[in-house]
């Protein structure tokens, strides 16, 4: 529906003219009877602001006293009608706004120049969100301003919204900025008017005061101006206050004018309350999923990480798509990236219970197979319908390989160090929630330099394609991308993450996409020593003379007499309680890493020995001397290990 606006002349519409044109031409009437603007006009009965009515002008045309009233109500009922419309026309873009700035704009633009010359809005600060009792003292803050430009200012700089300055009452003193802040006194006269809830006129007794407490001290309206004061008043409490303003060149505000700013002030407080309301659910959302997805990738020795998460819509945020990297003894890791269906709040926790669950039994050392055999029955336990792909890889850097199985999920990429991109050919299998399915896990090459594209099914299709054609993109666009890289280098890891994304056109973000790129560096084998010692008393000995010949190989002298003491520690605690040979291995990367693997699945525990005991303070010396250290527990024993630092790097 159209607007009708109105100048600040006080101008009528210009369709009010034309048939104003139309009509017998009327006697004219006192100034300041027939002044009127458009939306809304002066009703009937002026406000007793405007002083006293004039006299009644004598019509000499024969006949017209029973023409003058019907004229009156064809007028009146006119502007009923167009002050209707502007009230549905304002509503209606108030109601447009999905945030609180939106919503504050939308009143602004509605109500500056067909309401009024000038608008304040202020809203308590902080907003209370749904039930919460307020705590703070009750504090209003200048939201937004807006005012009608004057003629002399179109030279000045500045958007046409730009803060409301308000005059002071002597012309002389130019223009003072409103208040930003105004606390509310308990018992004032603004306090009175917030809580009556109705607006009220800027002359009458309550707002003459309430008005310079909000505006601020020494600021007031000046003579001439007109004011409505109005409450915003949410579904349980008052939220904040609109004050309008018009000037002398038009109208002054009407009796009928309360009712319009009623109706603006009610349907922005109520949009500004379902805007707290939907800030916070986002909030709650982001948060949510911000914690079922890993705050920070880990740096496992020779591999590189990188990853993106994108929502399927900004007011969608919450999705069932994940990806996770787990740190694995042997300094393997394992990558994992899944899919569970939909995209609300069931979705997301039923994504975080299944990721919880690969990360234990990854902790578990599990083969990739029955990682995903044990998330099925997970999956089935959580309910009939919940499904969910899923593609979980364990990468060995010392081996150079990667062991995959698939639930269901889209192929993996592998992008060559030549610039080869391969879509790696793994079983596909059944989605996760099925039941009653095998998985098959497949030993494939990891050579170095190469990097391997795990992704979800938002990346590859959409509206506008299938999954395989969406494949081969993504195949070309990799092996372009590293074509500008040349055949010797591989290009940068964050930099291919976003080119991946580049990818996708206006119409292809259906579902979330969840991304998760590594780069194989591996360990050389002349970097890696490895022994079976036999569980017995002479092994410590060995074991310090073995880590000895290695360091003194790779010229790490400097560390051998701690490495000799901490591996002398940590394989006498192995010795006492193995029965088949103890394993010994040493990685130099950018650190050094020494593994100590047996076949008991007791985990060593620190504790502080008393002064009467001849042991116990083994582990002690490793958490004093070592980088890090741990213990992983595998399906054959279990593995104790401790990183110390390379002098140098």
């Amino acid at each position: 529906m159209t607007e009708h606006p109105t100048s600040h002349e006080g101008r009528q519409p210009l369709a009010a003219r034309q048939q104003e044109r139309a009509r017998p031409r009327q006697p004219e009437a006192q100034p300041g009877a027939a002044a009127t603007a458009a939306i809304p006009g002066p009703s009937p009965v002026p406000h007793a602001a405007k002083g006293p009515a004039p006299d009644p002008v004598p019509n000499p045309v024969p006949g017209a006293d029973a023409a003058g009233p019907v004229a009156d109500t064809q007028t009146v009922t006119r502007r009923e009608g167009d002050r209707l419309r502007f009230v549905g026309a304002a509503t209606r873009r108030i109601a447009r706004g999905i945030d609180l700035d939106e919503i504050v704009l939308g009143l602004c633009r509605a109500s500056v120049p067909t309401f009024s010359d000038a608008i304040l809005v202020y809203l308590r600060d902080p907003l209370p969100v749904g039930d919460e009792r307020p705590v703070n003292p009750f504090v209003l803050r200048l939201r937004r301003t807006d005012r009608l430009r004057l003629a002399d200012e179109e030279s000045e700089s500045g958007p046409e919204g730009e803060r409301l300055r308000l005059p002071v009452t002597d012309a002389q003193a130019g223009l003072l900025p409103a208040a930003e802040l105004c606390e509310i006194r308990a018992g004032g006269a603004l306090a009175e008017v917030l809580r009556g809830v109705r607006p009220v006129f800027g002359d009458s007794a309550a707002a003459r005061v309430a008005l310079p407490e909000l505006l601020g001290a020494g600021r007031t309206v000046p003579t001439g101006h007109r004011a409505i004061l109005a409450p915003l008043r949410g579904r349980r409490r008052v939220i904040g206050a609109a004050v309008f303003l018009r000037g002398t060149d038009r109208p002054p505000f009407e009796a009928d004018d309360l009712l319009v700013a009623a109706q603006l002030a009610t349907h922005t407080a109520l949009g500004i309350d379902k805007a707290v309301l939907y800030g916070r659910e986002a909030y709650i959302a982001d948060e949510l999923q911000r914690t079922m997805l890993p705050d920070s990738l880990p740096q496992p020795t020779g591999v590189r990480l990188a990853s993106r998460y994108l929502p399927a819509a900004e007011t969608a945020r919450v999705g069932g798509d994940w990806y996770d990297a787990i740190p694995l003894p042997g300094s393997r890791v394992a990558l994992v990236v899944g899919d569970v269906m939909g995209h609300s709040m069931t979705s997301a926790a039923i994504m975080g219970q299944l990721r919880t669950t690969a990360q234990t039994l990854a902790g578990l050392d599990l083969p990739p197979q029955e990682v995903l055999h044990h998330l099925d029955e997970q999956a089935q336990r959580l309910g009939s319908d919940r499904m969910a792909t899923c593609l979980y890889a364990v990468y060995d850097p010392v081996a150079h390989r990667i062991t995959i199985a698939n639930a269901g999920h889209p192929p993996p990429v592998l992008l060559h160090l030549g610039g080869r991109a391969e879509v790696l050919r793994v079983p596909p299998g059944a989605p996760i929630g099925v039941g009653g399915v095998d998985f098959e896990a497949v030993e494939l090459d990891a050579p170095a330099g190469a990097t391997l594209l795990l992704y979800t099914d938002g990346l590859v299709e959409s509206r506008m394609r299938d999954v395989w054609t969406g494949i081969e993109i993504l195949r070309e666009r990799l092996a372009a991308t590293a074509q500008l890289t040349g055949p010797d280098h591989s290009p940068p890891l964050e930099a291919l993450c976003d080119d991946v994304l580049d990818m996708l056109g206006p119409g292809d973000r259906d579902d979330d996409i969840a991304l998760l790129a590594a780069r194989f560096d591996g360990i050389a084998p002349s970097d890696v020593a490895y022994w079976f010692l036999e569980p017995e008393d002479a092994a410590p000995g060995r074991a310090r003379r073995l880590a000895r010949r290695a360091l003194s190989r790779w010229g790490l002298d400097d560390l051998s007499d701690e490495v000799e003491l901490l591996v002398s520690e940590v394989v006498t605690n192995a010795v006492r309680y193995a029965e088949r040979p103890v394993t010994l291995r040493l990685l130099r990367t950018d650190i050094l890493r020494c593994e100590v693997g047996d076949d008991s699945p007791q985990l060593p525990r620190q504790r502080r020995a008393r002064e009467t005991d001849e042991g116990g303070r083994g582990l002690f010396l490793v958490n004093r001397l070592a980088r890090r250290w741990g213990a992983t527990r595998l399906s054959t024993g279990k593995v104790v290990w401790f990183e110390m630092t390379v002098p140098g790097s």
